[in-house]
């Protein structure tokens, strides 16, 4: 029996999957991976442009990171979250080091979910309030108060937190507000957050919490003003503003923070995913000041065994290292900028089947469409055949309703780019056909 199949069939036997139906899964068995590349038992080597789930930024396998982990490993496995521990600070120091002024102290957590579930908290705590307002399109994590806060279907079968409220946010190409330009989509959707605020009551408005770009929702950058103007109106109702940058945050858009790019400052940013690429897993709450201080005399009634995990910490710190000393965000800017921007324009003069280019850094969503006028979105069953189709040629995909997601490493360079364009060009011209 070859490895690639023990190993299919003890996940099959004894593996429960998430999101999905169980009987007829057939996962694809990973044997190793180096940089933008994954390979199997036989040999066979994908592009991986999914970054598995939006989080490996620092590439598969970076041996400064798995050096520190080894290393730590060595030195101590696991401590408590009631001790001190170097790894632990040296890792907070790291994250905060790229924060904006203001922010003095991290509350690790397991991962993106439970960061937001402790802001959460945090907010409720501080503001003597309960609601928390996010948008329809947004994914926040699936523990109990994230995956309410979440806006798309998974939320439906799990509304058993309090407290929750959904309103749209800004996406002019499917527009909720009839708007005709990305000033008008601007000013709208933010003329319907105050209706929202103001229906709902203010006093009432623990947070607003979004996530500073949508990812799995598709990528939708905000348009300019609009995090400002989220960030003006939580100021005048007294309300805290909750950024979730688990997927947009540490190099993803080309910057250490999405944000950054947004003239906004939040009081509370959640993290996970590329602060060490998942290596091990870990997340954590970013907490300004203000909130920090709230608890000096105060407990604050949460906490984690595995809250700042030594293994996790001293990933944190090689990942965040090796990407200052290695250029790999300002990498991720240039993709994005000088190849992958033009690149995917180029595919969507040529190919019919693509409704809108749009994202940042190496950050995007190709939106696959049947008509470019009525915007009708592709059908299910071409968007898996078009999956299949890039896996058969070597691409590892990342493909949500009807769109793809170009999100690979931060560390892919001109050459893997070049060699994904030529993939999806092809499997493109095939949903072309089908047209």
């Amino acid at each position: 029996m070859t490895i690639d199949s023990e190993a299919f069939e003890l996940d099959r036997a004894h593996v429960f999957h998430s999101w999905s139906a169980q009987a007829h899964l057939k996962p694809l068995v990973f044997a190793g991976g180096s940089g933008t590349e994954l390979w199997d038992d036989t040999g066979r080597r994908y592009l991986d442009f999914s970054s598995q789930l939006v989080n490996v930024n620092i590439g598969h396998q970076h041996p400064t990171v798995v050096a520190a982990i080894a290393e730590q490993a060595e030195t101590l496995t696991t401590i408590a979250p009631t001790a001190a521990n170097l790894a632990r600070g040296r890792a907070a120091q790291r994250i905060v080091a790229h924060a904006p002024t203001g922010f003095e102290k991290v509350f690790f957590t397991n991962g993106g979910a439970d960061a937001n579930e402790n802001a959460i908290r945090m907010a409720r705590l501080v503001t003597g309030r309960d609601k928390i307002l996010t948008t329809y399109r947004s994914y926040h994590g699936n523990t109990g108060a994230a995956i309410v806060s979440t806006g798309d279907w998974r939320r439906i079968p799990n509304e058993f937190a309090r407290g929750h409220v959904h309103f749209f946010g800004p996406y002019l190409y499917r527009s909720e507000f009839w708007a005709d330009s990305v000033e008008q989509e601007c000013e709208r959707a933010l003329h319907h957050l105050r209706r929202i605020i103001e229906a709902e009551g203010p006093t009432t408005i623990a947070a607003i919490l979004l996530e500073t770009i949508p990812g799995t929702a598709g990528i939708l950058i905000p348009p300019p003003g609009y995090l400002a103007g989220v960030r003006a109106l939580a100021d005048e109702f007294g309300i805290l503003l909750i950024l979730d940058e688990v997927m947009c945050g540490f190099g993803r858009t080309g910057r250490w923070f999405a944000f950054d790019g947004h003239d906004v400052v939040p009081d509370l940013i959640t993290f996970a995913k590329g602060v060490n690429s998942g290596y091990v897993p870990i997340g954590g709450v970013l907490i300004s000041e203000p909130i920090a201080h709230a608890f000096d005399d105060r407990v604050f009634p949460g906490g984690l065994t595995y809250s700042g995990h030594p293994l996790a910490a001293a990933s944190i710190v090689a990942t965040l290292d090796a990407m200052e000393s290695e250029g790999i965000v300002d990498n991720a800017a240039r993709i994005g900028v000088d190849v992958l921007a033009p690149a995917l324009t180029d595919l969507a003069d040529r190919h019919r089947v693509i409704g809108e280019v749009r994202g940042e850094g190496v950050f995007w969503a190709l939106e696959l469409v049947t008509d470019r006028t009525t915007r009708e979105p592709l059908p299910a069953a071409e968007v898996a055949r078009a999956k299949t189709e890039l896996l058969a040629r070597g691409l590892l995909p990342f493909t949500v309703d009807n769109r793809i997601h170009v999100v690979p490493p931060c560390t892919v360079s001109d050459h893997e780019v070049a060699q994904a364009i030529d993939i999806y060009d092809e499997v493109l011209t095939l949903l072309d056909g089908a047209l």
